[in-house]
């Protein structure tokens, strides 16, 4: 049986709230150029384990290059506190940033290149698998 950790989070305004189950206290701080400028620390969750409690219609989304990746944000605040990831589509990608509290401290990062996203992708779907 799965341990699973609650955490709940959102934007700066607080319109977009969010409750995630995470299984393992590990995130990735990845250095493509839009994780760069955002500052985003990800952590990656199938959809079951992700739940928007308020906010969608707070809620823009941004795509770019293939489109696949659906990176949402505050209309109001302008925060991106989770996206639909490229790497795992059917999932969530929460910024670790944006939970409450920030329990950073707890958690392992591991770098990723994302700058080198096509080299290096398979690594990101394997631990997020």
């Amino acid at each position: 049986m799965e341990r699973l950790t609650t955490y709940y989070g959102g934007c700066h305004c607080g319109k977009v709230r969010y409750r995630v189950e995470v299984e393992k206290l590990e995130a990735t701080e990845c250095n493509c150029s839009i994780c760069n400028k955002k500052g985003f620390i990800h952590l990656i969750v199938p959809a079951s384990r992700f739940t928007l409690l308020q906010g969608e219609d707070a809620l823009s989304t941004y795509t770019f290059n293939t489109g696949t990746a659906k990176h949402h944000f505050c209309r109001d605040c302008g925060i991106h506190s989770f996206y639909r990831p490229r790497s795992h589509p059917d999932g969530y990608d929460v910024n670790l940033r944006c939970l409450d509290d920030c329990p950073i401290d707890r958690f392992e990062i591991i770098s990723f290149d994302g700058a080198h996203w096509e080299d290096q992708i398979e690594q990101i779907r394997d631990r997020y698998s």
